[in-house]
């Protein structure tokens, strides 16, 4: 991938997981890597050393990204350590499911301020410095419970759909400038949070997917990679479904 002199990402959310999988392959492109964490984790110095280990440089940036302040202080920190950011992902997430009827107001608010409100934090606060640079790359991510809703995901799914508003939004708001803002929307990955999902969940899921196969981390992380490359200069406002055409 052409990265010609954009070369810092900070990935959100990214010990593990998808966002682990994106640091990995963003750095394999060229990017110098900041990895966001909120808590703290025993695989990130290993994640580091692979990074390094592929020539990049990679720092490590501890902030909640639901509360505002912090989310500055993030893009601040990345700002002095590399003095410049290209490239936002987007990525840090929980998911607090149940049943509307049962569903408690934390466990609702809680997903929306990290999910919804630590996506418009981080863009907020990266903005002026992809401004003034006059280009950068911010990619969400999305979910397709975003586009088709999902029973017992009513504050993930409410989450994720505001973030298809808020990358179209902010598209048109920061084209002109020579900042893309894109959405990848995964569907059903193998990760630590489907794992715990039960075989009934998960054939049901698979009975629905025209590939006949969950996504993997890697799935995802090759279209963020196409989304912070060149190769993607023409391309804002767009969602891209990976999902095994799930939703189509």
């Amino acid at each position: 991938m052409d990265i010609a002199g954009r070369n810092v990402a900070v990935i959100t959310g990214a010990a593990k997981g998808i966002g682990r999988a994106i640091a990995l392959r963003l750095s394999e492109d060229g990017f110098d890597v900041v990895i966001n964490y909120r808590n703290g984790s025993a695989s990130l110095e290993e994640l580091i050393k692979e990074i390094e280990g592929k020539g990049r440089k990679a720092a490590a940036v501890q902030g909640d990204v639901s509360v505002f302040t912090e989310a500055k202080n993030i893009m601040k920190q990345a700002i002095d350590i590399f003095g410049r950011i290209d490239v936002l992902v987007n990525n840090a997430g929980i998911t607090r499911d149940g049943l509307l009827l049962r569903m408690k107001e934390d466990d609702f608010d809680k997903v929306i301020e990290v999910n919804l409100k630590g996506t418009f934090n981080c863009i907020r606060h990266v903005s002026p410095v992809m401004l003034k640079q006059r280009s950068g790359k911010i990619i969400n991510i999305s979910s397709v419970v975003g586009i088709t809703g999902n029973a017992g995901q009513v504050n993930y799914s409410a989450a994720k759909a505001g973030i298809i508003g808020i990358t179209k939004s902010t598209a048109r708001e920061l084209a002109s400038r020579g900042i893309n803002v894109n959405a990848v929307a995964p569907g059903f990955i193998d990760t630590d949070m489907t794992k715990n999902l039960s075989e009934k969940v998960k054939e049901n899921a698979l009975h629905n997917i025209p590939l006949k196969r969950f996504g993997t981390v890697y799935d995802v992380a090759n279209a963020v990679s196409f989304l912070a490359s060149s190769n993607s200069d023409y391309i804002t406002g767009q969602i891209i479904n990976i999902d095994g055409g799930m939703v189509m």
